[in-house]
């Protein structure tokens, strides 16, 4: 049988969490603090999200909270019985004067799966954004599932960034060549929304051979990355957090 579960997240400026919900496979956890953040972690509770399961998070940063979230170890898209897609979606608003560092581990798209996930995100026009994504397609030695990403975000309710992504073997043809992956297997962005880059923004640059950001219209910049296995991947996106973003 396939699952339906939401877990939900509020966090207020005093650093309390006035909402603090797990369902099924989203097991929250209210863990050591980092820095000023009030921080949540993502425990995987069960196997998921297999064929025909819908997930979803719902965070909410309210005025002034500053909230990290991150998750205790990958997310594994599975097949499952059903022959219909997985849906994870995560729906994100921050206040005014809130900060989110939305940091989870990779997501890996198993052989056979078929996962859709979509990740909104509504900000205040004074909050504060960090946001990483990480796919690995294929686990060791395996080819990937099929993966199809979103990532919607608006500031002042005016579009910042809409970008779609689908990978493996239900994705159009050309997914894997020169003009998106070259062959690689693993794949990131790391999103930095920050009023102050309105006045300094940020300029265009490479990170190693597989690395780069760029601004965007917003204020935000955009640090995406190929690599050949995780760990690297992880090495790019971060020294990019430390420029951009540091605690």
């Amino acid at each position: 049988m396939s699952l339906r579960a939401t877990a939900r997240i509020a966090a207020s400026a005093d650093g309390g969490l006035p909402l603090l919900v797990s369902e099924g496979p989203l097991a929250l956890r209210r863990t050591r603090a980092v820095g000023p953040y009030t921080r949540v972690t993502v425990v995987g509770a069960m196997s998921a999200p297999l064929g025909g399961d819908r997930l979803a998070i719902e965070a909410e940063v309210r005025d002034g909270a500053r909230l990290l979230v991150d998750s205790a170890a990958a997310t594994l898209a599975l097949p499952g019985r059903s022959a219909e897609p997985a849906a994870y979606d995560v729906r994100i608003t921050v206040g005014d004067g809130g900060v989110l560092r939305w940091l989870p581990e990779q997501l890996v798209s198993v052989d056979g799966s078929h996962l859709r996930m979509r990740t909104t995100v509504d900000l205040a026009p004074t909050a504060r954004l960090v946001l990483r994504e990480e796919q690995v397609l294929g686990r060791h030695g395996e080819s990937p599932g099929t993966l199809s990403t979103r990532l919607t975000v608006r500031r002042a309710a005016r579009p910042l960034l809409d970008q779609e992504l689908t990978f493996g073997a239900g994705a159009p043809g050309g997914w894997d060549g020169g003009a998106v992956l070259g062959g690689y297997r693993v794949t990131g962005q790391l999103l930095v929304v920050e009023p102050e880059f309105a006045e300094k923004p940020i300029e265009a640059r490479r990170y190693g051979e597989n690395a780069v950001v760029t601004p965007l219209a917003g204020p935000a910049a955009l640090a995406t990355a190929v690599a050949m296995d995780a760990l690297t991947l992880r090495r790019l996106l971060d020294a990019a957090l430390d420029e951009l973003a540091p605690l």
